[in-house]
């Protein structure tokens, strides 16, 4: 049985990766929890928080978010329930953040599938500033980030992004083996070359993955560095049709450096599929 979050915050784009992570994985046993966290800020005033208001307004907040998460259930039993699926409603008056983290141990979450906004700037580009959020706190839990509007397909061609500047473990590797082995995908491992080839401790690390993905369908596609590594990573991605992008969140990584280009090259960085963000 596999044990995965969902956060919600009842918008479309949290219902759209909702859906996603249930026709996922709609031949696999799995628990699904349904998390909504609230903290009205005005309930954390010195004024509020000592009136009765506030907490007939902190009553109301959680009612609200109840009520939502029991919407959201009877909306997947109507849409897209399986039989070996089942579902645990959470409702928090907590951050979101902490709240995750807590129940990663708590509830033994294996994996966060969490939807994105469209927003645009800073790093928010191509994620939401909730989605950020959980990825910069959570370090111990892959993230699944869906894409705004996107429309589930099972995906059949993973891309998995390395400079191999860093050695693999089976611990880092294993969501994305697992993922690919349950859907029978292959997995396309791109590398954007900085120089003429690798040293010998990149080679030790490329050897080290190959290893690891010998039971499944896979290829390396060496891709020549031509502009910021945001534009050659999406380049790969249309012209390859890949189905999801997945990327180890090292301190210092690629996908920071992803992050941290210039906003107009972030902008060009706006990933049309989900993202795979695998902890270090």
């Amino acid at each position: 049985m596999k044990n995965i979050l969902l956060p919600t915050d009842f918008s479309p784009n949290a219902w759209n990766a909702t859906r996603y992570a249930i026709e996922l994985y709609r031949k696999k046993p799995c628990t699904f929890y349904l998390l909504n966290t609230y903290t009205p800020a005005i309930v954390h005033s010195r004024f509020m928080a000592a009136t009765f208001n506030g907490s007939v307004l902190e009553d109301n907040v959680k009612t609200l978010s109840e009520n939502g998460l029991n919407e959201t259930l009877e909306q997947i039993e109507a849409e897209c329930k399986y039989d070996h699926h089942e579902f645990e409603i959470i409702s928090s008056f907590s951050l979101l953040t902490e709240e995750i983290k807590d129940l990663i141990e708590t509830a033994s979450i294996e994996l966060i599938v969490t939807g994105t906004k469209g927003a645009s700037g800073f790093e928010e580009v191509f994620m939401g500033s909730n989605t950020v959020r959980i990825i910069k706190s959570v370090r111990k839990c892959p993230v699944l980030v869906i894409p705004e509007n996107y429309q589930y397909k099972k995906p059949l061609r993973i891309a998995f992004a390395t400079d191999f500047k860093r050695n693999f473990s089976l611990d880092i590797i294993k969501p994305l083996t697992s993922l690919a082995k349950n859907l029978e995908a292959e997995v396309h491992i791109v590398h954007i070359n900085e120089s003429e080839g690798l040293d010998k401790y990149q080679q030790a690390n490329k050897d080290m993955l190959i290893d690891y993905l010998e039971p499944l369908e896979h290829k390396i596609h060496w891709m020549p560095y031509f502009s910021g590594k945001s534009d050659v990573m999406q380049y790969f991605l249309e012209e390859f049709d890949m189905d999801m992008l997945a990327l180890v969140h090292y301190k210092h990584g690629l996908l920071e450096e992803l992050i941290r280009e210039p906003v107009v090259k972030r902008v060009a960085f706006h990933t049309q599929i989900p993202l795979l963000v695998l902890p270090e």
